[in-house]
């Protein structure tokens, strides 16, 4: 496994990051360890989760298997960089939401961190991460809380998820002003097929010294070779989500299967190169991956040891251009 640094910290994480929103709703817990184990194992030290991940009435089960399985100890909390998030609801579908259980007031921060502390067993997390701006929240009340939290030694550092680059701008300049050490890293939405991150949030993340941490690396599916799937009689997940919003339109569905024929002519399975390819993007850290199987990961693990030539880069160019950098690419 290869490492580098968490932004501008001198924090060591791995380029895979463990994505866990599977365990629980898709994946059990004894078959969520044994990937846990198995990630750890090769190397993985950078686990991924959300407060509410486990969904609807089970919100929360998902930190809960990984405190069960810190709990197995063998140094297990001690080699994880563990990164999780607040600002969803944690009220269950069959209760009405109540105020100030959301968001990113303090009062919501306070309560969040304390739930997921118990859920996972844990005395500290290392990276709370902000899952979506708060637009009626000051950033001046959130780096307050956030200091808080750093002084008890519940949470090490803060990043944020889904922000758009002037809203890294906006929290990092006020976290300057204040003396706040401000958000180190950024969780978006980016992908050989979904690239508008390029044009600020990634210049954005970079300037202010935020390591990029792409989710959904394969677009729902679409670039872990889907048509072939679909061929071969698999097509579940491409009849809904991001990869059927492609598949659509005959014009995405060519590019994929461009896409898919120049991997299949290099001999390289089609959601490693995706992985790959992320691996080369400037301001990357490493994107996350989500197994549901221990097979899965292991397909994952192979994209760190995949070199993809000068042609199969530039061909991918062809096939998925970006959008071009900011302002050029609207502006002229």
């Amino acid at each position: 496994m290869e490492y580098t640094q968490l932004g501008r910290t001198g924090l060591k994480v791995s380029r895979l990051v463990l994505g866990t929103m599977n365990f629980g709703p898709q994946t059990d817990e004894a078959d969520s360890h044994t990937i846990m184990d198995a990630a750890l194992a090769a190397g993985v030290n950078f686990f991924d989760t959300a407060n509410a991940y486990g969904w609807g009435n089970n919100k929360g089960r998902t930190e809960e298997i990984i405190g069960s399985w810190f709990a197995k100890g063998g140094g297990r909390r001690d080699k994880v960089v563990l990164g999780t998030k607040v600002y969803a609801d944690m009220t269950g579908d069959d209760d009405a939401p109540w105020p100030n259980h959301d968001k990113l007031s303090a009062v919501n921060i306070r309560r969040s961190v304390d739930a997921s502390l118990k859920r996972l067993g844990t005395d500290y997390i290392d990276v709370y991460q902000f899952h979506h701006i708060d637009r009626s929240t000051p950033f001046e009340e959130i780096w307050q809380a956030v200091d808080v939290l750093i002084q008890q030694g519940k949470i090490l550092y803060a990043g944020s998820s889904n922000f758009a680059g002037w809203h890294i701008a906006r929290a990092n300049e006020t976290a300057r002003r204040l003396g706040s050490f401000g958000l180190v890293s950024e969780q978006c939405l980016y992908n050989l097929a979904e690239r508008r991150a390029e044009m600020e949030v990634i210049p954005a993340a970079q300037e202010y010294g935020l390591g990029v941490i792409p989710w959904s690396p394969l677009q729902g599916g679409l670039l872990g070779g889907v048509l072939r799937k679909e061929r071969e009689g698999g097509a579940a997940r491409s009849s809904s989500g991001r990869a059927a919003q492609v598949l659509a339109d005959p014009a995405g569905r060519a590019r994929v299967q461009a896409y898919e024929d120049l991997l299949g002519k290099h001999g390289i399975e089609p959601g490693e190169a995706a992985l790959a390819w992320l691996l080369t993007r400037p301001g990357v850290t490493g994107p996350i991956v989500g197994p549901r199987t221990a097979d899965q990961l292991a397909s994952a693990l192979r994209a760190v040891e995949l070199e993809l030539s000068a042609e199969v880069l530039a061909s991918l160019d062809e096939i998925f251009p970006g959008p071009g950098a900011s302002p050029e690419a609207f502006a002229w």
